[in-house]
């Protein structure tokens, strides 16, 4: 396996957050480059700051993906919005467990250049590696 450095920050708590070894587990199915990330779970105000800031939307959104380096090692940070993501999982009738480890996969493959934003042909690529990767985790497809 390719050498993993993964940081994982709880400033608002761990309570409804994954654990370190699930969000290992799930960055590990997602990257197979050696990769420096950090991952910081945050509450509504700082997910909207972060989101307003950087994107210039005044809302707090459930994963945001801040990718630095692709090469000679993959290196960036996620910052996932916990309390977004359960409200989610809720509204769409999935577990909160299946819903986090959709959005830490689907945030490592934006860190690693993956788009869905940019063309229809892209968006169905990076979907279709989704449902490839949280299949072999054993979570149902997140877009049925």
């Amino acid at each position: 396996m390719p050498e993993l450095h993964l940081a994982v920050q709880y400033p608002g708590g761990k309570k409804g957050t994954p654990t370190r070894a699930q969000v290992r587990r799930w960055v590990r199915a997602a990257c197979t480059l050696p990769a420096e990330v950090a991952i910081r779970f945050v509450d509504i105000a700082e997910g909207q700051a972060l989101n307003h800031h950087w994107r210039g939307k005044d809302y707090a959104t459930n994963v945001l993906s801040f990718p630095y380096q692709h090469e000679p090692i993959l290196n960036g940070d996620l910052v996932v919005c916990s309390s977004v993501v359960m409200s989610e999982a809720t509204e769409q009738g999935k577990q909160p467990e299946a819903h986090f480890a959709h959005l830490i996969v689907h945030g490592m493959l934006h860190l690693q250049g993956f788009d869905h934003e940019t063309s229809a042909a892209d968006a169905v690529l990076m979907e279709t590696r989704e449902r490839e990767i949280l299949s072999l985790l054993g979570y149902p497809d997140p877009y049925c």
